[in-house]
């Protein structure tokens, strides 16, 4: 059964690094759910922290697979249960005088916070573990317009 993983690739800080792993993903047929990439507190390095939906088999293929480029120094799936995950994401909500007290009490709920207001919108920042980004996108969708969504991407650390 495929199930959703997180990879952290760590890496030497050179151009096209990022097109080499990624197209080797494409290459094998796995599609990148979610990417985050930022440079580490060592300058040469940078990490790269991806999401797929795979099989086991399938994972420990891609695993070895990408561990063999050069670049690439350290690689491990994240356990879920041993690392902390967050994610980022704007929404912007259309809104009008009759509605928009309504949707600040749901961001509050979520412990998100209104960026921006305009008289026809709202873009709302929220932090927090995908599956409560999805929990807050599926509410807002019920009853409000969506007019955007943009998200980071999952980025993880291990706990000690």
């Amino acid at each position: 059964m495929a199930s959703f993983e997180v990879i952290s690739i760590l890496v030497e800080n050179n151009a096209g690094i990022l097109a080499r792993i990624s197209s080797l993903f494409a290459r094998r047929g796995f599609n990148i759910e979610t990417l985050t990439v930022s440079a580490t507190d060592d300058p040469d390095f940078s990490r790269i922290t991806l999401t797929v939906i795979v099989e086991k088999n399938e994972l420990h293929q891609i695993v070895s697979q990408t561990d063999k480029l050069e670049e690439v120094r350290d690689i491990e799936v994240l356990d879920q249960r041993e690392c902390v995950f967050r994610e980022i994401v704007l929404v912007k909500v259309k809104t009008d005088e009759t509605n928009r007290a309504e949707i600040a009490e749901i961001a509050k709920i979520y412990k998100a916070s209104v960026v921006d207001l305009s008289p026809s919108s709202m873009i709302i920042e929220l932090t927090g573990k995908p599956v409560k980004i999805n929990a807050f996108l599926k509410v807002l969708e019920e009853d409000y317009e969506i007019v955007e969504i943009c998200r980071t991407g999952v980025t993880g650390m291990k706990r000690i």
